[in-house]
Formats: C-alpha cells, structure tokens, sequence
C-alpha cells in the first residue's frame, strides 16, 4: 500500500501546482473513517481506496480526482455524509464522490429495473464529469485485480460479468485500451477458467520452446529502423488469453491454426516516421493481404489512432506490428485521461473526435481549476446513449433511438419480429424514444414482419437499411403477385388458348429479360392490357384491327397482398372487404383501391380501371364515421361505448364542428368488413345521445 507521502510526491511529480493539502486531508479522513473494516484478502479496506489513487497517478490525473478516488467508498461504506466531504473538501469532489457513489449501488444488485436506474443515474454523472467514469473504472480494476480473494464463486462471476458487459465496454468507448483488456483478462479468468488454463499453458510451452523469441523479433525490427534512419522503441508481447479464445471463437480454429498471437508496437516521434517505418517493414517482409488498417487517416470514435499491419516474418511467423507516435501511443494506452497527463504538450491534431479535442482545448486553455469544472461538465455521450438488454448486455444507441432501434441493434431478426417492448418494465409504444440508462426487453414474434410505417420514427441506420430492404423485397414479391393476377385475367380475354412458347415469345418481343419483371411491369401499368396481349397473340390486342378488346371477365382478389406495398386503400373512401371495389393503375404507382361508390373515382379518367375483390377471409379495414353527437355531458361517452362493445378499435377521433345543440365528430374506427360497419351505424343511430351517424 501506497505511503502518504508516496502519494503526495507522485502526484508532485507530474504536477506541481498540485494541492498537497487536499490529499493529505483526503488520505488522514479516508483511513479514520474506514477504521478497522478489512477486506476480503484481510488487508486494511483503506488500502483499496489509496491503491485506486495509486492508478489514477499512472494516468497523471489532477489533485480532485486523487482526492476522489481516496474517498469514493467514505459515503456507501462508513458514516461520512455527503455534506460532510463538501464541507472538507468543496463541492467540486464531494460532487464526483456522489457520482461515483451511485454507481457503487448497482454492484450488490441484479434486479433489472432497479440496476438499470442506478445505472442510468451514474451515466448522467459521468456525462457531467467525466472523471467520474476515470475514478470508477480504476476502482473496478482494482477490485478484478483483487476479486480471488472473494470466497462467494457466485459474487466473483456475477462481478466478472458486469466487468465484461458494462466496465470493459465503456473502457474501450474512450480509448483506454489498457484497462480495457487487464479487465476483460481478468473476467475471462473468473468466467471461463478451463479455458483460460488450456491457453495459458499452451502459451507458457509455447513461450519455453521458442526461448525469448519475441526479444529477438523485436530487436531485429528496431535494427532494421536504425539502419534506414527511424528511431524507434520496439514493444513485443503475447496476445492476452481472452484475445486469443475470442480469435478463436470468430474464426472457428483451433489454438494451433492460430497464427497471430504475437504482438508489436512500434514507436516513433511523429506522425511522418510513422508511414516510413510501415514502409520500409513492409519492403523487407511481405504484407499478409487484407490485414492493413490506418486509423491515423480515419481514426476510431474514441480517438484511436496507429498503423496496423501483420506480416510474414522469415517465412513462418505471422506477426501483428502497430506503428504510432508517442502522442498517439499514450492515446491507445490510456485514452481520454492521457490528455490530463499530457495537457501541456504540443496541440492535439484535428483529427480527433470532436468531444475529446474540445475536452483537450479547454484543458489545454483553461486558467483555473474552477473553469476547468466548469467546461468539463461535458455531455461526453451527447450523441450516444446506452441501454440494458434483460440479461444487462450493453446497447449503443444514438439519442432519439427507438424501442425498433434497439431491437435491429441486438439483432437484426429480433427487430424484423418485433411486436412490442417493454422498457424498464412497463409497456411502451415501439416508437418511445429510449432514454440513457433504460432497460429494454423487446417482444417478438415468429409470425410479425418488419411494417413500412416504422421508417416514419426509427433513426439507426441499421434499422432503416433492414426495413427498407424487407420492404424493397415484399413490395417487389408482391408487385409480382398482383402483376401475375392481371396476367391471368389478361390471358382469359384473348381469343384463344395460348400455346407453350408464347410467354416466352412474348417476352421477347418486349425485350424483357423473365416473367417476373413482365408481371411488375403489368401491375405498375408500365404495360398496357393491349401491349400484353398484343406481344402474347398478335392481333389480340387490337393494334391492327378495329375489334375492341375484350372487357374485364373476372374480378381479381388482393387477399394475401399487403395494404400500403403492392397496392393502397383510397383514403377519400376508406374501403373494407364487403365494398365493392375497383382499382385504379397508374404508370409506376401502387394500384389504388375505390369503393365503387367512391365520389373521388370521376377524377380517375387518366388510370386504367381494373375490377377487384377482397377474397375469401379477407382482413378488415378501417371506416371513417361522421357522427353527431347532443352537446350534452356524456355523450361522447356514449358513442365510445357503443363503438366498445361493437369491437370497434377507435383509431382517430376529431371534433369537425360544434354549436349550442350538437357537436359532429369525424372517427377512424378499426372493423372487419361492410357488415360489421351496418351493426355499428344502427347501434349509434339507436342512443338518444346521438343525432345521427354515417359512413363517410
């Protein structure tokens, strides 16, 4: 355990204007308050707390977030209040103390909703403060670097687990890689242990076999640099074992297929040095193809930037090689907090994320703690929020995602069976924006298919692209189905039966390249009746006789098609199976659905009409009533009443005009056919508070 005045003097080392004062005060009240409380390995608990500081001067962080970490475990595990660390140490660290506070109580939970909340609360925090996240993350590695001493298997796996789903994650959203792979390594350990052992064995003989193989690599890459002129420092290493179990998981090989497991970096003063030391190892070993990335160009989100690249070394070996600056390595180490290591450095390149590079001006600028408080209270997930899936698997969303974002970013064939969602809990709408922190269990469906309308409210690009594909394919299957009804009814007005070849013939003649794309283009009335018969039996279709064509024999059925995609219900008259119905085919349009005695249907003089029925069984529809109702209390009651116990669905309901005796309402109603709408009218029409009700 760190000595006090081995803390004071690390943190003086880096930072001279570092409050001395405030630490000591920090690291006397931290020890008196924790007392004689041990841990489970039997140490002192004060250890833990000055331990996690001890991290924290690794990162070089300033004298708050020392003093924060020495007393973030005061307020959940001793009598110290939270009023009482503002009066001590000011609001600025009593403020990340409660930060890191709340998010300390979803550890002795696993009720969903109730972790979810505490989480939720923490991630606000953290936005406000990001050194909220800093302290509490080395808290946890400090734990995971402990967790063996725990006897509970239970607890060591239900804490393993949260490293790897929560703490691992949000390591890695801002760049601290380092902490990120010592938590998953040591998560892996607790969760897969077999697996952990078989690698790590096999790692070790590996190791005992080859001798320092991986010295000797790296002191021939560094040789070979220094003979073209690049000073470079060469950093070899093995694979961590949870890196090499997930490769092999991905991939489906075995440890032995796996030819990758070593590691180099390689680390030059500047950004140019960078792309000479690629090239000159690319010109002595060759390229393993598809294997070169450069996120100097393009870097990652969190701000990640370096060369990769993996090559063959002496013929045998595939070896992995990194190749970054210094700047630019203490970026991949230590992420977002390198830049309070290294706020008085060179500025940072613009090619940044935009939330890191304005962290870093104003730390950069800043020129008092007080102001540095005051910017930093930064929104760093101000284009992101995270939600829990029921089994606490971390979701990335951006804000204004859906409950359908969420389901297509789990899985795309969850959200294509989506019907519902619960959202901590609680039913919701599936176009209920999530919030940070929420929990959401999305309900599906073998039988639910992905609707259009959703493109109206989802704002992921994955849920669009899913949906908009599945409904690029539906329309075209079903285009092609109501394309290939029009064909047969065409077939049956020509004169006589039609031979094997025609169709194929026929095709040729409209230079089409298969039956499908005939059928879509009778259905979107690229293709007049007269064409089509005209290319399946020459002069069928009148083009060099005066006969008419044949009428219409049959009515065509749209059962099993889908409103909105292959053809559309007329909304002036809102047509349900028992209306007769007509089509209207326009070029490149949705064939419109008419009732017959659809007043709209004088202005369809530029479509062709086409005769249709609903078939067998056919679903209902939805029927637009004008009712009126006496300006009385109750009565609007009434009619939503009568509507209920028709089993009618109120899908909109709008005042259209009112005076001193009645009010007339226009109402959506949801029903299953033409005689369904009768029963509804006449149970109106039969209440002494309705005036009167048609069907519009």
């Amino acid at each position: 355990m760190l000595r006090q005045y081995e803390l004071v003097d690390r943190v003086l080392s880096y930072d001279p204007t570092a409050d001395e004062a405030l630490i000591n005060r920090a690291y006397v009240f931290s020890m008196q308050a924790h007392g004689s409380q041990k841990r489970a390995s039997g140490d002192p608990y004060f250890s833990h707390p000055i331990e996690v500081a001890g991290i924290l001067t690794d990162l070089r962080l300033d004298d708050e977030t020392i003093a924060t970490a020495i007393l973030h475990d005061t307020i959940e595990d001793t009598v110290a209040t939270p009023e009482q660390i503002e009066r001590m140490f000011g609001s600025s660290v009593a403020r990340l103390v409660d930060g890191v506070t709340k998010l300390s109580k979803i550890e002795a939970q696993t009720e969903n909703e109730r972790a979810a909340e505490n989480l939720r609360k923490f991630l606000l925090a953290m936005s406000d403060d990001i050194r909220v996240l800093l302290v509490k993350l080395a808290d946890r590695l400090h734990n995971m670097r402990t967790l063996h001493h725990i006897k509970s298997e239970e607890k060591r796996r239900r804490i393993a687990r949260e490293t790897m789903d929560i703490y691992a994650p949000l390591a890695e959203r801002i760049g601290m890689y380092e902490f990120m792979k010592e938590m998953q390594s040591l998560a892996f350990r607790e969760l897969e242990p077999e697996a952990f052992e078989s690698i790590s064995r096999r790692l070790e003989q590996l190791h005992a076999g080859e001798g320092d193989h991986i010295a000797r690599i790296s002191a021939g890459v560094r040789a070979l640099l220094a003979r073209r002129g690049v000073e470079a420092e060469v950093l070899g290493r093995e694979k961590h074992p949870y890196s090499i179990w997930r490769k092999m998981a991905e991939r489906h090989i075995s440890f032995e297929q796996l030819s990758d497991i070593m590691a180099f970096r390689v680390i030059v003063p500047d950004t140019e040095q960078c792309y000479r030391a690629l090239g000159i190892i690319h010109e002595r070993w060759p390229m393993v193809p598809n294997r070169f990335k450069d996120y100097i160009s393009t870097p990652k989100r969190n701000g990640y930037r370096s060369l990769h690249t993996s090559v063959i070394h002496n013929e045998t070996a595939r070896i992995e090689i990194q190749i970054r600056s210094r700047e630019m390595h203490a970026q991949a180490e230590f992420g977002l907090a390198a830049h309070w290591a290294y706020k008085q450095s060179q500025p940072r390149p613009d090619t940044q994320v935009s939330w890191i590079r304005d962290l870093v001006e104003i730390l950069d600028h800043a020129d008092s703690p007080e102001e540095i408080l005051e910017h930093t209270r930064m929104a760093m997930y101000q284009d992101r929020i995270f939600a829990f899936t029921p089994t606490g698997e971390l979701i990335q969303l951006p804000k204004g995602a859906t409950a359908v974002d969420f389901a297509y970013a789990v899985h795309t064939d969850l959200g294509d069976q989506t019907v519902g969602a619960k959202v901590n809990g609680r039913v919701v709408p599936l176009r209920s924006a999530i919030e940070n922190g929420d929990q959401v269990q999305i309900l599906r469906s073998k039988n639910q298919e992905p609707e259009p309308g959703w493109l109206n409210f989802v704002t992921t690009g994955k849920a669009r692209a899913a949906i908009r594909r599945f409904v690029r394919h539906k329309e075209r299957d079903e285009t092609i189905a109501l394309g290939r009804k029009f064909y047969d009814e065409i077939v049956r007005r020509l004169p006589a039966q039609l031979g094997q070849e025609a169709l194929g013939n026929a095709l040729k003649r409209l230079n089409l390249p298969d039956a499908d794309t005939l059928m879509q283009a009778i259905a979107k009335r690229q293709l007049t009746d007269e064409q089509v018969m005209e290319a399946l039996m020459p002069g069928a279709g009148g083009a060099d006789v005066a006969l008419p064509v044949p009428p219409q024999r049959e009515a065509i059925s749209i059962k099993g098609l889908t409103p909105g995609v292959a053809f559309k219900l007329a909304t002036c008259c809102s047509p349900v199976p028992g209306d007769r119905i007509v089509g209207l085919r326009r070029p490149d349009e949705a064939v419109e659905v008419h009732s017959i005695e659809c007043p709209e249907l004088a202005d369809g003089v530029d479509a062709d009409w086409v005769d249709l029925g609903w078939g067998d069984k056919a679903d209902g529809g939805v029927a637009r009533l004008s009712v009126i109702v006496r300006n009385e209390p109750g009565s609007l009651g009434v009619m939503a009443t009568i509507l209920g116990q028709q089993q009618a669905n109120i899908v909109n309901l709008a005042l259209y005009h009112r005076d001193a005796s009645f009010h007339t309402n226009h109402v959506m109603i949801e029903v299953r056919d033409r005689a369904h709408i009768e029963r509804i009218l006449a149970a109106l029409r039969a209440a002494d508070a309705i005036a009167n009700a048609e069907r519009m």
